[in-house]
């Protein structure tokens, strides 16, 4: 036998502690009986990153929804914003920004990608997986095309379960908020994705005919594929690696006709390298080719934007 020696105020605070349990512990039991049946909780540290993009904007209250009906499914997931400001209806441009950000997400995330065009029609709603084991929930139209030609995707699902969807009655127009937000949750919280609906040939899935810039003995030929953000440096079809086949090195002056318009500019390393007010060739920060004006709007000053053709000579 032993004794504790504590002061009669230390025990009777454990005596009020052990009190507190008592009565606590027939609540908490209750409450766990009371949970809604099928109802899961996922601890947010064992939840998958969601990687959400829309051509929405954020005027409105479509973000904030599709993020609620999200974390409703999944609550505490962690959603990373890629842009609500892709070009209304630009797939192609979709497909681009997709697949710029992917590989700086684990590789277990979720991507819900909403520009979706033909809303409502008979295009598919899909869940599909890559080689690196990221899921991706948008609309059937082409999206994919970029990730699946880098990544490869191994399996594809159609949407059709109602109990991956908000509910049985689902809007015709806003399909990111009734399908595409609540299969998100679903697969963030590790649900098994196989029960979202039928499997899809992934050979079948929609493909976009993005043009490729090709090299011959003559030069490059190209186009603009866009303008990077707010600054109107125009991005070209041209990665890295094919505008070094023609032998121009940094600081020599290349020669490029502009839909149709001969021009000459400096490749440089970056925009400080020329003055202020000056265009420049330099490698963009995902490996392309692209044309700038050191703190000036390239597009704007030029007259050009996404789809102008490029033709560079080859080095002589």
């Amino acid at each position: 036998m032993f004794h504790l020696k504590c002061s009669p105020r230390r025990i009777a605070g454990v005596l009020f502690f052990a009190l507190l349990v008592g009565i606590a512990s027939p609540f908490l039991v209750v409450a766990q009986l009371s949970k809604p049946k099928g109802t899961t909780h996922v601890a947010a540290a064992h939840l998958r990153t969601i990687g959400f993009m829309t051509d929405f904007d954020v005027k409105d209250d479509a973000v904030g929804i599709c993020k609620a009906v999200m974390d409703g499914v999944a609550p505490g997931v962690r959603i990373i914003d890629i842009t609500h400001q892709a070009t209304p209806y630009d797939i192609e441009e979709g497909a681009r920004f997709l697949a710029g950000s992917v590989p700086y997400f684990s590789n277990d995330a979720v991507f819900v990608v909403v520009i979706d065009p033909t809303v409502g029609s008979t295009r598919k709603a899909i869940i599909a997986k890559s080689k690196k084991g990221q899921f991706f929930v948008l609309p059937d139209n082409g999206l994919l095309t970029l990730v699946q030609d880098r990544d490869g995707i191994v399996a594809a699902r159609e949407i059709t379960n109602a109990e991956w969807m908000i509910g049985a009655k689902t809007s015709s127009t806003f399909h990111g908020r009734d399908i595409f937000s609540p299969a998100a949750g679903h697969l963030a919280r590790g649900d098994d994705w196989t029960g979202a609906g039928p499997a899809l040939d992934v050979a079948s899935l929609v493909r976009l005919a993005i043009p490729v810039a090709t090299v011959d003995s003559s030069g490059l030929r190209g186009q603009a594929i866009g303008t990077d953000g707010p600054f109107g440096n125009l991005v070209l079809n041209v990665p890295a690696e094919t505008f070094a086949k023609l032998g121009y090195k940094i600081g020599e002056m290349v020669p490029v006709r502009l839909d149709d318009k001969p021009y000459e500019f400096p490749f440089v390393k970056t925009f400080s390298d020329v003055a202020v007010g000056k265009p420049l060739f330099y490698i963009d920060s995902r490996g392309r080719l692209s044309l700038g004006i050191n703190q000036r709007d390239f597009s704007k000053s030029y007259g050009v934007a996404a789809g102008a053709q490029i033709a560079i000579s080859a080095k002589h």
